[in-house]
């Protein structure tokens, strides 16, 4: 017996020197050691020895056992701690190469336009001030000058709260409330969003923002408005623009105009792009209406002053060529990454 077991631990403990990996000390466990192993079958055989013999083939067969269970503890601490070195060495990072830029946003292309407008009327002395986008319709319309008939007031083309309060339909409304809290000289660009029930289409949105500006002083005229307007055309279409105004209604101004500045694409010779017109349209504007200035708490035999409105979706389809202003808020990365 003793013999046997010397021969059966030495071809264990060779075969467990020879054991590559983990899945193979498994099987060997399950050879050696395990309930049908060679040890195992060796103890079973102990009952078919001479009863005196048993006790010493028992003590051997178990010697051995605890001397492979150790050799087994051994090699499979080396082949785990080989393993642990092979995956870090295979996972190792390298330091010294240079680091992955991390991808950053910017500034929507809407942003970015409404910053070069007000950007612009601050250099020409105009301040930036702010409004509720939840506004009183007595701000909203009354004031303005726009009565209960108007259709801009119906269901089909404002956001109604209620009776009283409504989602701003323009920035306009601020016209008043600078003109109650400020006294002239009033010089003030107010950027914000703007809200109305419009069927969507590729040059019409729900949700959109404005620039409203306002100026009022005494012996401002026409003149003045037509200057400052041109100069931000100019700023933003370029210096060789040309600009034309015509006459045109709005409820809180008169006379009104719109401004319009030389097609882009054909330089004014006229084209689809223009309607043959040989002119685009940016924005409409007009000298305060006297009612507008008394509803603000100013005389209007004292004082006088124009306002303007414009659209920065409308400014940059015309800067940068885009023809659906709904892209605007798809974000579609192919268009936000081209601005």
């Amino acid at each position: 017996m003793d013999q046997q077991v010397d021969q059966l631990q030495a071809a264990a403990a060779a075969a467990l020197a020879q054991a590559p990996d983990l899945a193979a000390l498994a099987e060997w466990k399950a050879q050696y050691l395990g309930d049908k192993g060679a040890l195992t079958g060796l103890l079973r055989s102990i009952g078919q020895l001479p009863k005196e013999e048993r006790p010493a083939a028992g003590q051997t067969i178990n010697a051995a056992k605890r001397a492979l269970e150790a050799r087994l503890a051994e090699k499979t601490e080396q082949l785990r701690a080989a393993s642990l070195e092979n995956a870090l060495d295979a996972e190792r990072l390298d330091v010294t190469l240079p680091g992955r830029p991390r991808a950053v946003g910017h500034l929507h292309l809407i942003t970015q336009t409404m910053r070069d407008i007000v950007d612009t009327f601050v250099q020409m002395g105009f301040a930036v001030v702010e409004g509720p986008d939840i506004e009183l319709d007595l701000y909203n319309f009354e004031l303005l000058n726009i009565p209960p008939e108007h259709p801009a007031r119906s269901l089909h083309d404002t956001l109604y709260i209620n009776e009283q309060l409504v989602l701003r339909t323009h920035t306009s409304p601020n016209q008043i409330r600078v003109m109650q809290r400020q006294p002239p000289p009033i010089r003030v660009v107010v950027p914000g969003k703007c809200y109305r029930a419009e069927a969507t289409d590729a040059t019409h949105e729900a949700y959109f923002h404005q620039v409203e500006g306002l100026a009022v002083d005494k012996h401002v005229t026409l003149a003045d408005l037509k200057g400052t307007l041109a100069a931000l055309a100019r700023a933003l279409f370029g210096s060789e623009r040309t600009v034309r105004f015509r006459c045109d209604y709005f409820p809180y101004v008169e006379p009104g105009v719109d401004l319009a500045i030389d097609c882009l694409v054909c330089g004014g010779k006229g084209c689809r792009a223009c309607k043959f017109t040989g002119y685009l349209e940016i924005m409409g504007a007009g000298m305060v209406h006297p009612q507008v200035l008394r509803n603000g708490g100013i005389d209007p035999d004292q004082y006088s002053g124009f306002a303007f409105g414009m659209g920065p979706e409308r400014i940059a389809m015309l800067r940068y060529g885009i023809e659906d202003m709904r892209l605007y808020y798809t974000n579609d990365l192919r268009l936000l990454r081209q601005f």
